[in-house]
């Protein structure tokens, strides 16, 4: 790994002119500045972050690494944003965003550069690239998401096994036996995203362990697909009486319309639960009972934990934020099948 001597030897300078070049804590011409610069980049320099705190030298801003891909959902993938930059401005700190094309460039540059204080991982996949380079650049770092090699990292995330648990428990004790899961698009699965496998593998899980008969169906982002789905759900699944919809706020409006167009009532012949949604389900018609994902939780912590990380080593760990339910009159007790509506 490259030392201070080594950048000093390439930009032609002294080792104390490479020192104030980062700290900025005497002016140098700016020639001389970028020289460093280009020779810490080079050289993939990476300034001592126990050094750098002993020195007092802070910038007050915080990079955030949230990538967009083709099939983020950018509501909600930017209620977490503003969720960081509100709970770091409550810190006095700003928010440097890192787009894709920049996932782990990104955060070896500001890392090396010292523009930041720490990083914030959103969006964390399963086989995250971006573990490898935390752990390189030993920059004060906290995920909102769960990679499957956590260790040594600062974790904080809503406990999506625990919510699936909650919406299986909630619709079991309504008498419900046979329930369909309604997941994100294949997408989403297929890239590795840390959550939905979580909840999905939490659901069979829960309801394996209550002898629950369950189905599960991944559409695409549309009516069609929302009615395939249901489709799928009643084909796999025909005694349902429940769903379970872990899926964008589209998809979510897209099977009520669905169930609507088709005379199905809501809780009268299908039980609906709402499950880790980062938006409101009560201007649905009918509102859907939740367990909501609130931005705010895990984003709040995971400022709170960086800011502990920058005055200081802490423990790695894993948080999870229990889960909470709340009614809204969308779960009822299944109708006997003599009385039920015939399924689509």
């Amino acid at each position: 790994m490259a030392s201070i001597h080594d950048v000093a030897r390439v930009a032609g300078v002294s080792i104390s002119t490479v020192s104030y070049a980062l700290s900025g804590k005497r002016s140098i011409a700016a020639s001389t500045r970028a020289r460093v610069l280009d020779a810490v980049e080079s050289l993939g320099y990476r300034p001592n972050a126990g050094a750098r705190m002993l020195a007092g030298t802070r910038t007050n801003i915080f990079a955030l690494t949230a990538p967009f891909h083709a099939d983020t959902y950018a509501p909600a993938h930017m209620a977490f944003v503003l969720a960081v930059a509100q709970a770091a401005r409550a810190h006095d700190y700003d928010v440097l965003l890192l787009t894709q094309d920049e996932a782990t460039n990104g955060l070896r540059r500001v890392a090396s550069s010292r523009l930041v204080d720490g990083i914030i991982v959103l969006d964390v996949a399963g086989d995250d690239d971006r573990v490898a380079v935390i752990r390189e650049l030993g920059v004060p770092s906290t995920f909102i998401g769960v990679p499957r090699d956590a260790a040594g990292l600062v974790c904080v995330d809503l406990d999506f096994e625990a919510a699936a648990a909650l919406a299986v428990e909630k619709l079991a004790a309504a008498g419900h036996r046979s329930i369909g899961l309604i997941g994100h698009s294949p997408g989403v699965y297929a890239r590795g995203s840390n959550f939905p496998p979580r909840f999905r593998d939490g659901f069979f899980a829960a309801a394996a362990a209550r002898g629950i008969e369950t189905a599960f169906a991944m559409p695409e982002r549309d009516g069609p697909s929302a009615r395939l789905a249901l489709d799928a759900l009643y084909r796999d699944c025909p005694d349902m009486t429940a769903v379970v919809l872990h899926a964008e706020e589209t998809v979510q409006a897209a099977v009520l319309d669905v169930l609507r167009e088709r005379g199905l009532r809501v809780p009268g012949d299908l039980s609906v639960l709402s499950a880790c949604a980062s938006f409101e389900t009560d201007h649905f018609e009918p509102p859907l009972d939740t367990i909501p994902l609130v931005a705010a939780d895990s984003c709040t912590r995971a400022v709170d934990l960086a800011i502990e990380q920058v005055g200081g080593p802490i423990e790695p760990r894993i948080e999870l934020v229990p889960p909470r339910f709340y009614e809204r009159g969308s779960i009822a007790p299944p109708r006997t099948r003599s009385s039920a509506s015939p399924r689509p």
